[in-house]
């Protein structure tokens, strides 16, 4: 037996291996036990996380959770990890989108709206908004987050953008991100302008499938590009590339794998010194075309410098090392990422409060719950019943039909949701529609809701629908203008309230008569439901939290 140790040879590749995967971004559930786990085909195990934390794997991306699960998670994965860890999760409108407890804001287009009216008033909001997620995400442990989306929302039909944009058009929506990039990274947390170049303006899903964006380069130049270039004059730390096509930069790969894309374009046209992040790795556009080791180097090679969830990370680690190893990339061009990692690193620089108990006791400030609120009341519209101050009718018998894009995991209802209490506590049994259901479908167009399937009575319809990842819809193909009419013809319709897509309320709010109490937010969270219903008369029920607070 040698006494002399590992060859220097094997050593290398040992350091390579470790330097390597310190660039992989992991998921796991921001719950503490692998039972508790709600994506267990992407969140990793414990015992998973740990081996690849001690094997050098330098980040994590959480999801799930309550806001003192979260501060104890990220304590946990640091302890695991022999190096400082980005940690990071996609909390684009506020903490509390993703983990209970912390403040869950109205969806970013709601302060473009805004941003029509008074521009001034929106980008301080903006900056607000941001300072309000740094603070929280630093506090629990996050150092980086994932936003602001800088895609301009110019396409209603787009699937999955929607209401997480900024604007609707390139100088609000760079404006606002901009200064949301300003308030987050004053907190001593990083931020990350996405998806670049661009998926405003797209009628598919990455998640599903691959976009294709199919403008010139001047187009782009005037409309995707600019909220990008005002997110880098603020500095922002990082920059999420888009799993979609665009042939007038490159036939070949998505921009995600392209070089002219993320090297030639947003390196040195843009001038972006700072990290370059994929797209989870593990979306539909990727994975239908190449495998975790092959996706991982051309994300690589093109010029990304952090690999996010992908399919398999010891392929992927794999698949880097022995690229580098054959020289198809080069020990520079690794130093150059690894030196961008640390960089970022350097600019975390604001301390989190020492323990749990600390943290959560100064979690959500004064100054952040009224932000919270003033957020939801500029943003919301609603029309108001003539003499009866916009009051829903009290019913003993009413139908509560609330739309939802699935009844399972749906963090906007819980049990005690204003949105349930308070018409019940008006007369209206809820019935839910699941938005993966058929139910309660007729099949017929100009009378698509199967009225002898609901209860009897008036109706007051609540609609929670907008853009999120893997629906392939934002609900404008639903036949929602022809359930309005039928359920009028029918003398059965109570109210109306629209949480969420701002294109479904354009639709809907024509065809209503002005006795209709009918009122439209952004937001879909509970204080958005307590919000909007109290501006058609419903106050709070008598077992209801304290969602106007």
């Amino acid at each position: 037996m040698s006494l002399k140790g590992p060859m220097p040879t094997e050593l290398s590749r040992a350091d390579l291996r470790r330097q390597v995967a310190s660039l992989l971004v992991v998921r796991g559930s921001g719950h503490w036990s692998d039972g508790q786990r709600r994506y267990p085909r992407w969140e990793l195990t414990n015992a998973q996380l740990q081996r690849l934390l001690a094997d050098g794997v330098g980040g994590v991306i959480l999801l799930g959770g309550s806001a003192a699960e979260l501060r104890l998670r990220t304590d946990a994965l640091q302890s695991w990890a022999q190096q400082p860890l980005l940690i990071c999760a996609d909390v684009e409108e506020g903490v509390g989108q993703r983990f209970e407890g912390a403040s869950w804001l109205v969806p970013p287009l709601a302060v473009g709206r805004l941003h029509g009216r008074d521009p001034e008033r929106a980008v301080q909001l903006a900056r607000q908004y941001g300072q309000c997620t740094g603070r929280q995400a630093r506090r629990l442990g996050l150092n980086w987050v994932l936003g602001p989306v800088c895609d301009v929302n110019n396409n209603p039909a787009n699937p999955v953008i929607n209401v997480r944009a900024w604007g609707e058009d390139p100088a609000c929506a760079g404006a606002l991100a901009a200064a949301f990039v300003r308030g987050c990274q004053a907190e001593g947390v990083l931020a990350c302008a996405k998806h670049f170049p661009g998926h405003g303006d797209t009628s598919s899903d990455s998640h599903l499938e691959l976009p294709v964006l199919p403008h010139s380069r001047e187009r782009l130049e005037a409309v995707e590009l600019p909220p990008f270039r005002q997110a880098i004059a603020a500095g922002v730390a990082s920059v999420m590339t888009a799993h979609l096509q665009l042939p007038a930069l490159d036939t070949e790969q998505p921009a995600t794998l392209s070089a002219p894309v993320l090297d030639q374009l947003l390196r040195r046209h843009l001038g972006f010194s700072g990290l370059v992040v994929t797209d989870a790795l593990v979306m539909e556009a990727i994975t239908r075309h190449h495998g975790p080791a092959d996706a991982a180097v051309l994300a690589f090679t093109a010029g990304a410098d952090l690999i996010l969830m992908p399919a398999d990370a010891d392929a992927a680690i794999d698949g880097l090392v022995e690229a580098i190893e054959a020289g198809r990339i080069s020990r520079q061009r690794l130093n150059e990422s690894l030196e961008r990692r640390q960089q970022a690193l350097a600019r975390t620089h604001h301390s989190a409060p020492a323990s749990v108990q600390e943290a959560l006791e100064g979690l959500v400030s004064t100054e952040e719950q009224q932000l919270a609120r003033e957020l939801v009341v500029l943003s919301l519209e609603h029309q108001r019943q003539p003499g009866a101050g916009g009051a829903l009718p009290t019913s003993g018998c009413g139908v509560n039909l609330i739309r939802l894009d699935t009844q399972l995991n749906c963090p906007q209802l819980p049990a005690m949701a204003p949105a349930l209490l308070r018409p019940a506590a008006a007369g209206y049994e809820a019935c839910l529609i699941d938005g993966r259901s058929p139910s309660p479908w007729s099949g017929d167009a100009l009378a698509p809701l199967a009225l002898d399937r609901l209860p009897q009575g008036p109706v007051l319809l609540q609609l929670f629908v907008r853009g999120n990842p893997f629906r392939g819809s934002a609900g404008g193909d639903e036949p929602w203008p022809a359930v309005v009419q039928q359920l009028l013809a029918a003398g059965r319709l109570a109210g109306l309230t629209v949480y969420g897509s701002p294109y479904v309320w354009q639709q809907l709010q024509p065809l209503l008569p002005a006795a209709i109490p009918a009122g439209y937010s952004p937001g879909q969270m509970p204080l958005a439901q307590a919000l909007l219903l109290e501006q058609l008369g419903l106050e709070a029920a008598a077992l209801e939290g304290g969602f106007t607070d």
